[in-house]
């Protein structure tokens, strides 16, 4: 066994920073601080399309055809889980782990596109409220309203696997989100990890993106 670099910065900053922007989002709506709530929605939404970019051009493990698997291969990882002991070693997100990736993501997503359509009716509208009819966005209002329980229920599940896996399965999966290397055999080639360039680059037209959709949406 020995560590290896399974997860590069980008994915791992995406993954922190989304929490902070989620509960960011959260709080501040909350307290009714909805010109940070504006900003956190903003944040979260260029997390998205960062992250559905770099699944196209980022390092291995963080590219969809790495890990996006069939209903075979997710079925094949129940199987083992119900297998006592260890699990067999995995480079990157397993066929659960990935139904995870796909689903936090589209609920992340439909949150903070349907933000941007969002009016209080008070003090605070969204950037695009004005391109859609009051029909519209009060439908945009309920759903962003009820998807965010969707969405807690996602982060909850989410938690509670990671919990499962390192109690039951002795598996931890937060320190190598956090430092980026887990522990595989020798017989295990290591990922591709592309150059940090490739990741401002995908930065940078991500928040290009975002700021020509709020200011000129």
């Amino acid at each position: 066994m020995r560590k290896i670099l399974v997860w590069d910065l980008p994915t791992r900053l995406f993954h922190w920073l989304l929490v902070i922007c989620i509960g960011g989002s959260w709080i501040s709506a909350e307290f009714n601080a909805f010109d940070w709530h504006l900003r956190f929605g903003y944040a979260t939404l260029g997390l998205v399309l960062f992250r559905i970019l770099w699944g196209l051009v980022g390092s291995e493990t963080a590219r969809f055809t790495s890990f996006v698997r069939g209903p075979k291969a997710i079925w094949h990882h129940i199987a083992e889980l119900r297998q006592p002991g260890r699990l067999s070693p995995h480079v990157g997100h397993n066929a659960l782990g990935a139904l995870a990736v796909l689903g936090l993501l589209s609920v992340v997503g439909v949150q903070a596109v349907s933000g941007l359509f969002t009016s209080d009716g008070i003090l605070t509208d969204g950037p695009l409220v004005d391109r859609v009819s009051g029909a519209t966005a009060s439908l945009m209002r309920t759903i962003h309203m009820n998807n965010f329980d969707i969405l807690l229920a996602l982060a909850g599940l989410h938690i509670a696997a990671i919990l499962a896996y390192a109690l039951f399965k002795r598996l931890d999966l937060v320190r190598p989100m956090v430092t980026g290397r887990a522990p595989l055999p020798g017989n295990i080639p290591a990922p591709r990890i592309v150059s940090l360039v490739r990741a401002l680059l995908v930065t940078a037209l991500s928040g290009a993106a975002i700021w020509a959709l709020v200011s000129y949406g």
